[in-house]
């Protein structure tokens, strides 16, 4: 429908759709009210008596061309602008105007984004004001977050699960790069932007960004360090990396902050200790980096707390589950309600971390079918209020076979009941693994 840039949309819905979705409906309803012309070649024909008001309605043209956006359209620009008069033919305005600027943003900001892809083929405007990200950045003030699970299980293949929908999309494959080919990355999903970290030929830091505002790839900003095999986690459009190995294969004690909305990196103060094979997590505030192994290349049991606000790093003793070996994946960790949970793929068990003891208490099972090699091969993440594990069965070959998606909300029954919320066929086993709220 569009040519040039294309927006990755579910768009089937389910009988019950979420709160957010609710407001979509609104807003085409708003629309249907406002004698807003659909984007016609030509001028539409009168109904004829008789015609049902569900009859099928003229396609979109088959080329539209996106608008120059210098800069991000703001909500003062919408009914003062001709965004949406030219090109697609939608008076834009009309609906504005009716419900005023700033209900107009609520209503768009509500809607679920899975249907921004539908909303940007309505009018230039909309569709300059998704691409912005303007909408994104109010949905944080207003605490609306969605989370989308992105994975890769073939090289420069990527894709995503929305698990409120239970819909798979397929993102653009990543650019030809001949130091993507291997499989030594690392991933980050930030603000709407999803980093792939890799180590070029020359031993450097590459970096590429996909950016869910325009459905594309793009090569990102390099840190100023270059670094890998390092703890990482975010919250809203920032994100912290920690530690890790330098170009000359030192073990790192540095760390750096980066801004989705700004594109920038910011060298944070040094961690106590140098670690790589770490793994961060953001909880009541502040981040985390836990385990990994040291300069000696002994395990680390301990972890370590950055305030963000006092600039400080402090040792936590015993923080650690420790579970994989030297060789082993980073600890599989994840955050739910300010609670830290841990995989332990040895045991196949979840594990929560007790905070006032500071001591590890074993929950329950992980699901029997997710295979790993020493953690390897699985993905252990929070979306949202619920844990995922995915995975699956192995071939007698090592491939997997099925790809399945487990969910468990730690507000339910313990021992943990894990849920198949969607599996599919697949050729691979997890590479890199990031969920991004926005």
């Amino acid at each position: 429908m569009l040519e040039g840039q294309s927006y990755l949309i579910s768009r089937a819905l389910p009988s019950s759709c979420e709160h957010e979705s609710k407001w979509f409906y609104m807003t085409c309803h708003l629309f249907e009210i406002t004698s807003i012309k659909l984007p016609l070649s030509a001028e539409r024909e009168p109904k004829e008596q008789g015609e049902s008001n569900n009859a099928k309605r003229p396609k979109l043209p088959e080329s539209l061309p996106l608008p120059a956006l210098q800069e991000p359209l703001l909500p003062s620009d919408l009914s003062n602008s001709d965004h949406g008069h030219g090109g697609d033919g939608s008076d834009c305005s009309s609906f504005i105007n009716l419900i005023g600027r700033d209900n107009s943003i609520s209503c768009l900001a509500r809607c679920s984004r899975s249907d921004y892809g539908a909303l940007a083929c309505v009018s230039k405007a909309f569709r300059s004001l998704i691409k912005s990200g303007y909408l994104y950045r109010e949905r944080r003030k207003i605490d609306i977050v969605e989370h989308w699970v992105y994975f890769s299980c073939i090289i420069n293949e990527w894709e995503a699960f929305d698990p409120n929908r239970g819909r798979w999309m397929t993102l653009p494959t990543m650019p030809p790069n001949q130091c993507l080919e291997g499989i030594d990355r690392e991933s980050l999903a930030v603000g709407t932007q999803l980093l792939v970290f890799t180590k070029g030929v020359l031993f450097n830091n590459i970096v590429l960004k996909y950016s869910i505002l325009t459905n594309t790839w793009s090569t990102g900003v390099a840190m100023n360090s270059s670094r890998y095999m390092f703890g990482s986690a975010s919250f809203g459009e920032r994100a912290i990396v920690a530690g890790g190995t330098s170009d000359s294969g030192s073990i790192l004690d540095s760390a750096e902050l980066y801004n989705s909305e700004t594109q920038t990196w910011t060298t944070l103060p040094s961690m106590n200790i140098a670690r790589r094979n770490c793994s961060g997590v953001f909880m009541d505030g502040k981040f985390y980096v836990i385990g990994g192994i040291g300069s000696n290349n002994e395990l680390l049991a301990c972890g370590e707390e950055y305030d963000l606000k006092e600039e400080t790093w402090t040792i936590k003793p015993n923080m650690s589950p420790g579970l994989h070996g030297p060789s082993g994946a980073p600890p599989l960790l994840a955050v739910v309600n300010n609670e830290l949970y841990a995989a332990n793929c040895a045991e196949k068990t979840l594990r929560k971390y007790d905070k006032s003891n500071n001591t590890w208490i074993t929950l329950g099972r992980l699901p029997e079918r997710s295979d790993s090699v020493d953690g390897w091969g699985i993905a252990f993440r929070a979306c949202g209020e619920r844990l995922l594990v995915i995975g699956g069965p192995r071939s007698p070959t090592g491939r997997m076979i099925e790809l399945e998606v487990n969910s468990w909300i730690p507000e339910e029954e313990v021992p943990p009941n894990w849920n198949i919320i969607a599996r599919k066929r697949s050729s691979g086993f997890v590479y890199n693994c990031a969920v991004m709220g926005c």
